[in-house]
């Protein structure tokens, strides 16, 4: 039977040019590589060297046994991961979720009921995440709306964090018609949010700042107002205003489903 191990050696040297040469990338003797070499011949029945008396070489057989060797090689490598991407599939539970507040609250509630299993999950736009749920390459899917076999799983209301002199500061309810203009701090990996925020504020500018420490360091540092939600204000800043927005869109029921 022909060892992987061995192909790769035969590669190498074709690869490298000499014996020594390949017993160095192998951290081995050039005897061993030798001997290597010749039950290669064996298993193929057929000679792959020229053999001179300072020198060996491949001969057209060899050659091909190469170009051989490398397909074969190519073709392990692609099952092993393959058999190791399938046992993870069997291990993990993969999650899309359209905005980070359900996701988090799944990621607990799935860690909990199966601590035995690893999850796998992201953020993205409403589209992927249908798409994911569609082609079946996620195992549980949170939407902004409902679909087929989906159950309403978490509601969350959008509010404007201002410092308390802002001039929104003074309104009790706001719309994104109101604060359209106004230039915001805003978080990375918001999902449905970070969309819906840039399409009902055009005319606004976002700074936006994946690192949260940094984040928190330019909303306690600066007077541009930030979003935040029902679901966060416990963490929200002490120092700013919560303003709620009255928009019908800023008001989300999130949808699980689950296989």
């Amino acid at each position: 039977m022909i060892d992987l191990n061995e192909l790769s050696q035969l590669v190498a040297f074709a690869d490298l040019g000499t014996l020594s040469r390949v017993a160095e990338e192998f951290h081995i003797s050039t005897p061993s590589i030798t001997r290597s070499m010749q039950h290669l011949e064996e298993a193929f029945g057929v000679p792959l060297f020229l053999r001179g008396k300072n020198k060996i070489e491949l001969n057209e057989t060899g050659k091909m046994a190469v170009a051989a060797a490398r397909t074969l090689l190519r073709e392990a490598e692609t099952t092993v991961r393959q058999v190791q991407e399938f046992d993870a599939r069997q291990h993990t539970i993969i999650i899309k979720s359209c905005a980070p507040a359900p996701l988090w609250e799944l990621q607990k509630d799935v860690n909990t009921q199966q601590p035995e299993m690893m999850v796998s999950s992201a953020i993205c736009q409403n589209r992927e995440v249908l798409s994911a749920w569609q082609d079946g390459s996620c195992d549980m899917a949170i939407l902004p709306f409902p679909i087929e076999g989906a159950q309403p799983f978490l509601k969350e209301n959008l509010f404007v964090c201002v410092p308390p002199d802002h001039e929104l500061a003074k309104y009790e309810a706001l719309t994104f018609a109101d604060i359209n203009g106004f230039n915001f701090l805003l978080r990375t990996e918001l999902g449905f949010w970070d969309t819906l925020c840039r399409e009902k504020m055009p005319a606004s500018k976002f700074l936006v700042q994946p690192d949260a420490m940094v984040f928190e360091e330019l909303v306690n540092a600066s007077s541009l107002p930030c979003f935040t939600t029902d679901y966060v204000r416990l963490r929200d800043y002490p120092n700013r205003v919560n303003i709620p927005l009255s928009d019908e869109e800023s008001h989300v029921t999130f949808y699980l489903a689950k296989r």
